[in-house]
């Protein structure tokens, strides 16, 4: 089975469980880092939006118009109840297809370790071409190198990560000048927060 379906199934299957202990993860500090660094009413693009909560909610509620995309529909189903001025897509982020300089900012909150290692260099350099010149990323990555289908909530799951120094170096090649980096922990889990501005 293509790893990507493999994610896609595993969230249709665990959407309410994974939704309600996802939430309890604390991101809105990290969140206010990117949002103050924002035009008011900036155009943003959340990757992997999951439910919508609490980042899609967090940045509609302070006034930013937010297109959400995910590979699950039922993630999907409920990010639209939970965000109803949201704009939200069923769509594979390796294949989304943007027109340049769309964008002001993008955020990816712990869905990018689903997307197969490979394709993380080319949705980096696709994120710096739908941004706009000075656009702002903010993407949770892994914190190590590492790669496994695993059972995540009684559903099958995969996950694909690269270690701290290839991702940066990767987030770098694509076009990005870095604003801050730490890795920092969330649930018991330890993943890789970048924050980076398109280069001119």
């Amino acid at each position: 089975m293509k790893k990507e379906k493999i994610v896609e199934e595993g969230y249709n299957k665990i959407a309410l469980k994974y939704h309600s202990e996802r939430n309890k993860f604390e991101s809105i500090v990290e969140l206010k880092q990117f949002t103050n660094l924002l035009i008011p009413g900036a155009k943003l693009l959340d990757v992997g939006c999951g439910a919508g909560v609490p980042v899609t909610k967090y940045l509609v509620d302070e006034g930013f118009s937010v297109t959400g995309i995910d590979i699950s529909e039922k993630m999907l189903s409920l990010a639209k109840k939970h965000v109803p001025k949201g704009e939200f897509f069923k769509i594979d982020m390796s294949e989304m297809d943007f027109p340049d300089d769309t964008f002001d900012g993008i955020v990816s909150f712990y869905a990018i370790i689903h997307l197969p290692r490979e394709k993380h260099a080319p949705l980096f350099k696709k994120f710096q071409k739908i941004l706009k010149s000075g656009g702002l990323m903010m993407i949770v990555l892994g914190s190590d190198e590492w790669e496994v289908i695993d059972d995540y909530f009684g559903a099958k799951m995969f996950w694909s990560q690269h270690s701290t120094e290839q991702s940066i170096e990767l987030v770098k090649d694509a076009g990005f000048e870095i604003i801050s980096e730490e890795v920092l922990e969330r649930g018991g889990e330890q993943h890789y927060w970048i924050l980076a501005k398109s280069k001119d």
